[in-house]
């Protein structure tokens, strides 16, 4: 059972970085629905796990665009301040949400950019 989790967990973290490394973006996205097929985790368990997750594979991600392409740090300051200010918020609140709330939300959020991306 250990190898297993340990498995699902890698399988699950190299997905949502690989998702990440492609597209700049949607780490996260592809990670819950991952974490929940692949992992024995509870759902409680989940979205914390994903947060963890997520900010080391986003360092990595930014260090090879800044290092490769680099980085227009004006136009990203506003996007990093917005974005610290909600993850506070949902830090604060989001516990009172109940998780499958959550899991729907998130996944109107994935059909609604793939939708986007799409047409």
């Amino acid at each position: 059972m250990r190898e297993t989790k340990h498995l699902g967990l890698i399988l699950a973290g190299l997905g949502a970085g690989a998702v990440n490394g492609l597209f700049g973006a949607g780490g996260g996205m592809v990670l819950v629905p991952l974490l929940t097929l692949l992992t024995p985790l509870d759902d409680s368990q989940i979205f914390p796990a994903s947060i963890s997750i997520i900010l080391p594979i986003c360092l990595v991600s930014l260090t090879v665009t800044a290092f490769t392409e680099g980085i227009a740090w004006g136009q990203a300051l506003p996007y990093l301040i917005g974005s610290g200010i909600g993850g506070i918020a949902a830090g604060l609140w989001g516990k009172k949400i109940p998780v499958k709330w959550l899991h729907r939300g998130l996944g109107i959020l994935i059909l609604w950019g793939g939708y986007r991306y799409l047409c």
